[in-house]
């Protein structure tokens, strides 16, 4: 364990809190952090292994607390590989997770549906992904654990119990397609991702769930659909169109995420 990771675990021990359950938070997830009971609130900027966050929507603070019968620790923003090029931006903070006796990564996306039967507003559970960029936060790891199973990304016990839990709420399941951005893509391009069977694309979430993998995290994941992807609709898309679109579900959103993390048994 490096000595920044080492630092953020004795931070995070000093609350007296043993989350065994992670959330990450992407754009339009925000509110989940309200309805955290108990809370205990970190900024990033305490914690060394942490990435200092450089896009609209994302908070940059951790919060511990507890939903339903679980306690949690809420990460509510992430570094994209967009900002440096680089797919590790999140590397030490999921590494710490692990560290602090963390189980499970719930991880919550903001996306654009290719899907007719997905609109804005929707929600999507992840079933499996495509690393289009085929990038990796592992790169310039050593050794033989460096080469993970991804056959099971997207933990389906995990999503089996997610959906009980939601019950009528449920959302239903889909492959999201990672690219790099931070431009959108092109219609051309949606209509490849179409082809490969994707149903949502993002610019985030795929990194993480290599990383958790690779610290043996479990993962659930969720998809808040916000917009069309290009060529679906006449709309221009922008980041300000994504986090308006994301605003409008969010609290929706919000109390779905709550009744699945709340009821998992990790």
């Amino acid at each position: 364990m490096d000595d920044a990771i080492a630092a953020c675990v004795q931070r995070l021990a000093a609350s007296g809190r043993r989350p065994r359950i992670a959330v990450l938070l992407g754009s339009g997830w925000g509110g989940f952090v309200d309805l955290v009971h108990d809370a205990i609130d970190l900024p990033y900027a305490e914690l060394p292994a942490f990435p200092q966050l450089g896009v609209g929507g994302h908070a940059g603070r951790v919060r511990l607390g507890r939903i339903g019968r679980n306690e949690v620790i809420v990460l509510a923003g992430r570094r994209h590989a967009y900002e440096t090029g680089e797919a590790d931006g999140m590397k030490g903070a999921v590494r710490t997770l692990a560290a602090c006796g963390v189980q499970v990564l719930v991880q919550t996306n903001a996306a654009g549906s290719l899907d007719p039967a997905l609109p804005p507003g929707s929600l999507m559970t992840i079933a499996d992904h495509l690393n289009l960029p085929q990038r990796s936060p592992l790169v310039g790891e050593t050794g033989d654990a460096r080469f993970v199973d991804m056959g099971d990304a997207y933990d389906s016990g995990l999503r089996a119990q997610a959906a009980a839990l939601a019950g009528t709420d449920a959302p239903g399941e889909g492959v999201y397609a990672w690219v790099l951005g931070p431009q959108f893509e092109t219609p051309a391009e949606i209509r490849m991702l179409r082809l490969l069977g994707a149903r949502a694309v993002g610019m985030s979430t795929v990194p993480e769930t290599i990383l958790a993998r690779h610290a043996g995290l479990r993962v659930l994941a969720y998809s808040l659909i916000t917009n069309w992807a290009a060529g679906l609709s006449g709309e221009r898309l922008s980041h300000a169109h994504t986090l308006a679109g994301a605003a409008a579900a969010a609290d929706r959103a919000a109390a779905l995420l709550a009744a699945v993390v709340g009821g998992l048994d990790p």
